[in-house]
């Protein structure tokens, strides 16, 4: 009869665990069981030292500096751009144009009149459409209008040769205050294909003129005056790139004699 050899005995493995209610639950005041004196002094120690927080209030509104600054940036950037835009535009536009847009400005040249788009040279005194002139026939030496002011009125027949030449003319009344003389001098003096005089009988207190275009008008502070000669000046020339320079710069009516004319009828020069 064989017998077996007895195994290896089972031994259950024991758990150890704290009292219970009895309900498998921990007694009461005992959670945490596994919490140490220690920690429970520094619980109650954390307790005692921490100190009561001041709530902070948090804005909910946006911070309208930034915003305020890259608006006005912007704002920026855009008139510049807006006005290189608008500063080419003009440049490139024709002073025809630019005249065209000024209020005032009358445009003889669109009347297409022989009496003012004549451009022949004839000695002595000469008859014109308009007063004062703005084209015509004229005397062959032109007035020197290189900046010139003069106080005494001086020949159309040499005037509209200058303003054939491309020279803005300033007239005035006779007469004028001087300080508003003054205010018309400033925009002369200097200034080449310029010239100023004072003129008899004229409607307005100035008069402004290039070859077949004329602006009158009673304020010699009117923006108009510049306008007119900034869009004018050399540009309304009938020949262009003839000269200021080395012409008449006496005053008073034409006489036959030396230097106001030879008789000739050719246009120009």
């Amino acid at each position: 009869m064989s017998m077996s050899t007895p195994g290896p005995e089972r031994v259950p493995s024991t758990v150890k665990v704290g009292k219970t209610t009895g309900q498998g639950k921990p007694p009461a005041g005992k959670s945490g069981g596994n919490q140490t004196a220690a920690d429970r002094q520094g619980n109650k120690a954390g307790k005692k030292g921490r100190k009561p927080v001041t709530p902070v209030k948090v804005s909910g509104g946006r911070n309208w500096g930034p915003i305020a600054v890259a608006g006005a940036v912007i704002l920026i950037a855009a008139g510049i751009i807006g006005y290189g835009v608008y500063a080419s535009v003009q440049g490139s536009r024709d002073w025809t144009d630019k005249l065209a847009d000024i209020s005032g400005v009358v445009n003889y040249r669109a009347e297409k009149n022989p009496k003012i788009d004549d451009r022949t040279h004839k000695d002595g005194a000469q008859t014109y459409v308009t007063n004062p002139p703005v084209g015509g026939a004229h005397n062959q030496s032109w007035q020197n209008c290189m900046g010139d002011v003069y106080t005494e009125p001086i020949a159309n027949e040499h005037a509209v040769h200058s303003l054939e030449h491309g020279a803005v003319w300033i007239t005035y009344k006779q007469g004028l205050a001087a300080d508003q003389v003054d205010v018309l001098k400033k925009k002369v003096e200097g200034k080449d294909y310029m010239l100023m005089s004072p003129y008899a009988g004229l409607d307005k207190n100035v008069s402004v003129q290039v070859w077949g275009y004329q602006l009158k008008t009673d304020d010699v502070n009117d923006s108009r005056i510049d306008d007119f000669i900034s869009a004018a000046r050399i540009k309304a020339s009938m020949e262009p790139g003839a000269a200021c320079s080395s012409g008449n710069t006496t005053t008073g009516p034409i006489t036959a004699g030396a230097g106001n004319g030879t008789g000739m009828d050719t246009a120009g020069s």
